[in-house]
């Protein structure tokens, strides 16, 4: 037996050579060089070795192979870099198909990206079936494509509509798919069964030829000239231009590599994939989606914005006031975490359909196959209903999710409280309401603080942790230990009218309304929304979240800025609120609002042509994409400017993930970056002089372009000015 740190070696007396991945250091394996290499060495091991008969590949780890070190494809700086050093991989794997010895892959957990494609190199894929196996080519979600050749072999076992429908939404599949689907030849129960299996394979099969080396190989379903997918392909382009509006070069790409590869042999397909991962690679779109999705979220995960220092904890019993959408959302998330719930609302039967929230979603799960009687059961008995806050004794976190009123979130503060230990911390889900001035309800204001839940909160992965002026270090750590606990991605921020979520996130729809006042299309306000690269279009977003609870926002801030001495600056798109609000259209929970809303489908009210006639010049689509991506930006610098965000990492996490600022940007502090600073400030203010002092460039970022300065960006190596 040999081995490096790695990669394990061990050939037995039947001449089978078993390599074992064990990287040290890593939870997962990844190809980072001290696998890499090993690996790689491999192939001439295969060729020259006489000795060796045949080869498996498996994993000392619970997972296979995760795919590639992001680092590296990090470090790429020039598409020749990317084409040679995706050339420089795909060249092991041909060689490893192409030794003359049988290899086998013997697959558990998750083998994805790189460690898939290898494993579609080997001559028979086994996976043990143990729940836990996921197979798949995510590229697509860091703006890449799969470029050791996983574009071109997984085409040719699966077909290529499945192939590209997968590598398109970077589908993780089970071992029951990918055994009929054809990526996999056998599932076995373990392990040792899998060896076993892979044994008998080698000795009976000695010189095996992959499938795309055989002369009479034909594409499953047919190949680039085949009739149904020349069709397939001459529309796919569409298809994807409909829904990702050019943004996200990676899925043309995809497409491309595929109806080009299919036209040619094996060996040219695959250089010619490495010119499509070479053009990806250093797209503006994949280093935005690394930076920001790949090293600033891994950043925060890892505790980046939570005081150091502090012991971790764990949440044991979770009280929530209020059994309303956000209340039961919350309850679900949490039970399924394993953490007992109180579930507290004014009546018990309030309480009660709260619970069947998490009855619903569950009921749904397991209708799906996706889970079981038992676990949903099991998840159920941790919920507990109730309208006495008597109940909530014992409870190490309570979370207030009532009504958006300063004197509701009191009343509900002090009655929870009266039954909590001294230990106990107090959290609000309020969107808006100064974090401060809700503590001073609280006995202990060292121990409160926000915890802004996004809708719905099953699906949203964002939880904004609002720091008010008495919060606790000791408070955040526990608060910010809760979020990762249930599952979430906790952002920091500092506590103001609106934090930074909700407050940029204003901005955005505002806009949309500010345009419809001005006598611009709906249609091409709603089409300038998703052009950006924005999930929802302002006008129907504005409808989800409800016209009434924006118009109700305005008032409360007019009121609080009115009480406090300030002045009160209306936005143009208040107007638009209150006449639609006195017409009864508050949205989509009435059906009526910007848009007329029937059994799941909408179209926009025709009255509205009415109520804003269109003027005479209509501003140009870029102008309209200006509008709604610039005020979001610059709002978020002045957050930054001001002290309310606390990181660049969580202006841009918070920005993805909280509303859904297009993420091909990377965030909204590093499409500034993207842009520069210079020439954001430029246009900035040629939009403040067109429209309104809110465009004005953030006096931060006239700073940081008069230095030639940058936002501080994800990857390894000195960070940005």
């Amino acid at each position: 037996m040999s081995s490096n740190t790695a990669l394990h070696l061990d050939l037995g007396d039947d001449g089978i050579l078993i390599a074992t991945m064990e990287l040290p250091g890593h939870a997962m394996n990844i190809l980072k060089d001290e696998l890499a290499r090993p690996l790689m060495a491999l192939a001439e091991r295969l060729e020259g070795d006489a000795a060796v008969k045949g080869l498996i590949l498996r994993s000392a780890k619970k997972d296979f192979l995760a795919g590639a070190d992001v680092d590296a494809l990090w470090a790429l700086d020039t598409a020749q870099q990317a084409f040679d050093e995706s050339m420089r991989f795909k060249h092991f794997i041909r060689r490893l198909e192409r030794c003359g010895k049988p290899v086998v892959a013997l697959i558990q957990g998750l083998c994805l990206g790189g460690g898939l494609e290898i494993a579609m190199g080997c001559h028979l894929r086994i996976v043990v079936n143990d729940g836990t196996a996921r197979l798949g080519l995510p590229e697509v979600k860091l703006g890449l494509l799969p470029g050791g050749g996983g574009t071109q072999r997984l085409p040719r076992l699966v077909g290529m509509q499945q192939a590209l429908q997968w590598m398109a939404e970077g589908t993780q599949i089970k071992a029951e798919q990918a055994l009929s689907s054809g990526l996999v030849h056998a599932l076995v129960a373990n392990a040792e069964d899998g060896l076993t299996q892979a044994r008998a394979w080698i000795a009976a099969n000695p010189k095996p030829v992959q499938p795309w080396d055989a002369p009479k190989f034909r594409y499953p379903g047919g190949d680039s000239r085949s009739p149904a997918v020349a069709q397939l392909l001459a529309i796919g382009p569409s298809i994807a231009s409909a829904k990702s509006f050019g943004n996200y070069p990676a899925l043309t790409h995809i497409m491309s590599s595929v109806f080009e590869g299919g036209l040619t042999d094996i060996d040219r397909a695959l250089e010619i994939e490495s010119r499509y991962f070479a053009a990806c690679a250093i797209s503006p779109a994949s280093r935005n989606l690394i930076g920001t999705l790949w090293y600033q979220l891994n950043a925060i995960k890892k505790g980046a914005s939570r005081p150091a220092g502090l012991a971790p904890a764990q949440i044991k019993r979770l009280g929530i006031l209020g059994a309303g959408m956000m209340g039961a959302g919350i309850a679900y998330v949490a039970a399924k975490a394993g953490i007992e719930v109180v579930l507290l609302d004014q009546t018990q039967a309030a309480a009660d359909k709260g619970k069947q929230y998490s009855q619903a979603l569950l009921d749904k799960a397991v209708k799906k196959g996706r889970s079981t009687a038992e676990k949903r059961d099991a998840l159920l008995s941790r919920i507990s209903p109730s309208s006495d806050y008597s109940a909530l004794q014992g409870c190490d976190l309570v979370i207030e999710a009532v009504f958006e009123d300063r004197a509701v979130k009191a009343e509900a503060t002090a009655l929870a409280e009266a039954h909590l230990p001294a230990s106990a911390l107090f959290a609000s889900n309020t969107s808006t309401l100064p974090i401060t001035g809700l503590a001073k309800a609280s006995q202990w204001p060292a121990q409160f603080l926000g915890l802004h839940f996004f809708s719905p909160v099953d699906k949203m992965p964002l939880v904004e942790i609002i720091v008010g002026e008495q919060t606790s270090a000791e408070t955040l750590a526990k608060g910010f230990d809760f979020v990762l606990q249930i599952g979430k991605t906790p952002i920091v921020v500092n506590d103001s009218r609106g934090f930074y979520t909700s407050r940029v996130f204003a901005t955005y729809v505002m806009e949309g309304l500010a345009l419809l006042r001005e006598g611009v299309h709906p249609r091409s306000i709603e089409m300038a929304g998703l052009q950006a690269g924005m999930p929802m279009p302002p006008l129907a977003l504005q409808d989800e979240v409800s016209l009434s609870l924006g118009l109700h926002v305005a008032t409360q801030t007019r009121k609080d800025l009115e009480a406090e001495g300030k002045p009160y600056i209306e936005h143009p798109g208040e107007a638009v609120l209150r006449a639609l609000c006195e017409l009864g259209r508050v949205g989509k929970k009435v059906g009526q609002g910007f848009y007329d809303w029937q059994a799941g489908d909408k179209c926009l009210w025709p009255g509205l042509a009415q109520l804003y006639p269109l003027a005479a010049q209509q501003p140009t689509q870029q102008e309209l994409i200006d509008r709604l991506m610039f005020v979001q930006a610059n709002e978020a610098a002045r957050c930054l400017e001001e002290g309310v965000l606390r990181s660049v990492a969580d202006g841009n996490i918070g920005s993805i993930l909280g509303w859904g600022f297009a993420p091909f940007q990377g965030g909204a502090l590093q499409f500034i970056n993207t842009l520069g600073l210079s020439q954001f400030v430029a246009r900035a203010d040629a939009l403040a002089a067109a429209h309104g002092p809110r465009f004005t460039a953030a006096p931060s970022l006239r700073a940081m372009a008069a230095k030639g300065e940058t936002f501080e960006q994800g990857g390894p190596g000195p960070k940005a000015t």
